[in-house]
Formats: structure tokens, C-alpha cells, sequence
């Protein structure tokens, strides 16, 4: 069966969005991951990647620019993108899961038309602000066994011209597709943080236009919480957590940690 057991039970896939700018490196993420995969569970790593594509368009000398946390992609930046995450980090990924005992395998949002989304309405260029997920070949990954690894890069549905997508909003849509019981977006912050710098241990749709209103939720949040959000309406439990904590991946499982999405 595909996507949630009917009980919630062991069958839900679980997509972790790895993020940060250690991707797992230093932390447990990884080798959660690892465990859950062995143990049986269908788990979906959907990474990011930001801060090596930045070093690198520095080494480049290609200009980058940002807009609600998400990066403005010339034709120029994109190849950049789609060379370091398709590349070397999810390459680089792979073999690090594999080494700890997993059977992973990478591939992007292009592949088998996994993500696809027009470019950006608003001038961001190279953007997929709105990708909508196939599932087909994720399903065929995990029925064999494998632990798929995604980098966000996406396709347009007219020309199949390669987009930048935010990896958060990728594994929204990928969550949503699956449909997956749980999704993680492991961050180098401890969840959502109010106004006086508390921890938000919820947050409801209505919260959130509020707190983006006053400027509580900006930046590199943004992409997250929405992503979140669309996850939930489509039944996952979606939590944001620290993924530099030790153990952040089952906590969040059992219900516990960050900021849950509703």
C-alpha cells in the first residue's frame, strides 16, 4: 500500500526535509534516518543545500539576491543550483547514508517529472514557487526498498526548462503527494519563535498571516510554515525542529519537539 496506513501506523512514509548548513554532517539526522529505514519504514529525504550553492556562486562571482526567503535564479544561477545540489550535495548525501547502512539512491525534481511548477509569477525568474509532486517514482523507490533522496530542482510543464525550488516547499509537495503520515523540516533554529523570542510549541493558519504581517515570521521561515501548512491539510503531521539536537527525527515522530503545523 502507498503513502499512510489507514491507522496511522507503520506503513506512512516519512519525508525529512534536511536542511542547515551542516546537512546532517554533525548531527544525528542521518543516521535517524538510517535506523528508520532499516527498521521498514518508507522515509523520503527531501535536502537542501543553500549555503554551498552561496560559497560556490561567490567563487563563481554570480550575484545573488533574495526575496521572502526564497533566491532570485538567473539562467546563469540556476545552473550553479541544479551543478552543487544535484550534484555534489546529493551525491555527496548518498554516500554518507549508504556508508551508515543505508540503501539510498538521489535523484532531483526532474527526474520522472517528480517536481513540476510554472516559473515564478512575481519576477523571481528560474523559481518553482508552486511545484505540484508525481509520486510515481518515489512509490517504485520505497516498494523496492530504497531510501530516495531528492534535490529540489524542478521542471516547468511546458518546456520541461529546469527550475530552483526551495527545499522546503519541495518537501511540502512532496508530503502532500505521498501522501506522507509525517513530515520534518530539520533547522538550525529550535522551531518557530514568537515575538518575545519563545518558542511556539503550535501554529494555525491563522497565527501564521499574523505573525507574517508583523514581521515574527520572515525570511528562510516563510518557505517552511507554508510548506508545513499544506502538508497538514493534506494529513501529515508536519513539525519544525532543531535537527542540530541529538535524536530530533524520532522525538518528532512521537510527537514531541519544535513547532508542530497545523
Amino acid at each position: 500500500m502507498h503513502g499512510s496506513s489507514p491507522d496511522g501506523g507503520a506503513n506512512g512514509a516519512i519525508v525529512v526535509k534536511l536542511g542547515g548548513s551542516t546537512l546532517g554532517a554533525h548531527d544525528t539526522s542521518l543516521s535517524d534516518c538510517v535506523a528508520l529505514h532499516r527498521a521498514g519504514r518508507r522515509v523520503v529525504i527531501v535536502h537542501g543545500g543553500g549555503a554551498t550553492v552561496s560559497d560556490w556562486k561567490r567563487r563563481l562571482d554570480v550575484p545573488t539576491e533574495w526575496v521572502d526567503g526564497l533566491r532570485k535564479t538567473t539562467a546563469e544561477s540556476r545552473d550553479v543550483v541544479v551543478a552543487v545540489l544535484a550534484g555534489l550535495v546529493n551525491t555527496t548525501l548518498v554516500q554518507q547514508l549508504n556508508r551508515l547502512g543505508a540503501r539510498a539512491v538521489g535523484l532531483s525534481g526532474a527526474d520522472a517529472g517528480l517536481l513540476c511548477s510554472p516559473p515564478s509569477p512575481r519576477g523571481l525568474g528560474l523559481v518553482g514557487e508552486t511545484p505540484q509532486a508525481d509520486p510515481a517514482l518515489l512509490h517504485a523507490l520505497l516498494d523496492a526498498g530504497l531510501l530516495p533522496v531528492v534535490a529540489p530542482i524542478g521542471v516547468t510543464p511546458d518546456s520541461g526548462e529546469l527550475l530552483n525550488i526551495n527545499a522546503d516547499t519541495a518537501a511540502g509537495a512532496i508530503a502532500t503527494a505521498l501522501p506522507a503520515e509525517h513530515v520534518i523540516f530539520l533547522s538550525d533554529v529550535a522551531g518557530i519563535l514568537d515575538a518575545g523570542g519563545a518558542l511556539a510549541p503550535e501554529l494555525d493558519a491563522a497565527r501564521t498571516s499574523a505573525w507574517r504581517e508583523s514581521g515574527v515570521i520572515s525570511g528562510g521561515m516563510l518557505p517552511k510554515v507554508q510548506a508545513g501548512h499544506r502538508a497538514a491539510e493534506a494529513g501529515a503531521s508536519a513539525r519544525i525542529v532543531d535537527g542540530r539536537e541529538a535524536g530530533a527525527i524520532p522525538a518528532a515522530l512521537a510527537g514531541s519537539g519544535g513547532t508542530l503545523v497545523r
